[in-house]
C-alpha cells in the first residue's frame, strides 16, 4: 500500500490552486539564481514550469526545443542568460506577475 503521494503532483496541484504559492516559488527561484545557488533554482523553476506553462508550450514561446529546455533545467543543466530570461519571462507572464529585484545589506 502506498502511504504518500508523489511530491511533484502535490506541487503542481498547489501551484494551480494557490497563486501566492506559485508567486513565492518564482520569487525563490529568482533569488536563488541571483545568490549563487543555481542547482536549487533550476529544480524549483522546473517544477514551476511543469505546474504552469508546461514544457511544450514553453518550447513554443521561447522558440527552443522542449528537450533542450528539459536539459537546461536538469540537475546538470547550464542555461545561458538569454534562455534563462526567456524561461523566467514565460513563467512570469503565465502567473501574471512582474519581477522586481531589491538589494539588502548582507548579514
Amino acid at each position: 500500500m502506498r502511504l504518500s503521494r508523489d511530491f511533484k503532483h502535490t506541487v503542481i496541484e498547489r501551484v494551480q490552486r494557490d497563486p501566492a504559492f506559485a508567486k513565492s516559488m518564482l520569487d525563490e527561484a529568482a533569488t536563488l539564481f541571483l545568490n549563487g545557488e543555481p542547482d536549487t533554482a533550476r529544480a524549483i523553476l522546473r517544477d514551476l514550469v511543469n505546474a504552469t506553462v508546461g514544457f511544450e508550450t514553453l518550447a513554443t514561446k521561447t522558440k527552443t526545443p522542449s528537450k533542450s529546455l528539459h536539459r537546461m533545467l536538469s540537475p546538470a543543466g547550464n542555461p545561458n542568460m538569454e534562455n534563462l530570461a526567456a524561461i523566467f519571462g514565460a513563467v512570469r507572464k503565465s502567473l501574471h506577475v512582474d519581477i522586481r529585484v531589491k538589494t539588502v545589506r548582507a548579514a
